[in-house]
């Protein structure tokens, strides 16, 4: 073996310096691609409920009614349970011009005020933690996709105010 057959080989090599220095690029491309990208995917995820959400609200305005109530007393009734949020959770509904639902009040989506958010029903998702709390303040509902203003805000409960 020449010379010059041996120096050919050490340069297809890596150094253990060059294999540390691509390492660390990696590590710091990656420490601001994960989370961009997981922005990003929950953005996408917030969008889609926002839709959800306004495809159910049309539904329920196109609702005849067949009793005293002007709105359906569940989604079942205009064929929208099945529909599960971006984050696997059922969406939510709560029909106030039920006057037969007990402790209904308790239940009534607030504001930071405590006032009711709509007048005429609840429809939201629980967001990613996959739980709520009446008051929009509360933590568990900051992260809720709600329906407010009779349909005229559809968006993050963080996002809302009255």
């Amino acid at each position: 073996m020449s010379n010059k057959s041996i120096h050919y080989h050490a340069q297809q090599a890596f150094t253990l310096v060059e294999l540390l220095v691509t390492i660390a690029i990696l590590a710091v491309v990656s420490t601001v691609a994960v989370p961009a990208y997981t922005d990003y995917s929950e953005r996408i995820k917030v969008e889609q409920a926002i839709f959800d959400i306004s495809k159910i609200e049309m539904r329920i305005e196109s609702y005849i009614p067949t009793g005293p109530n002007l709105y359906p007393n569940s989604l079942a009734e205009v064929g929208m349970d099945g529909l599960i949020d971006p984050w696997g959770n059922p969406y939510q509904y709560l029909n106030h011009s039920n006057p037969n639902i007990k402790g209904i009040n308790g239940k009534i989506r607030k504001d930071h005020n405590l006032h009711p958010i709509s007048s005429d029903y609840d429809l939201y998702s629980m967001g990613k933690d996959g739980s709520s709390q009446s008051p929009l303040t509360a933590k568990a509902s900051r992260d809720d996709i709600v329906r407010a203003n009779n349909g005229r805000f559809i968006d993050l409960a963080s996002k809302y105010s009255s």
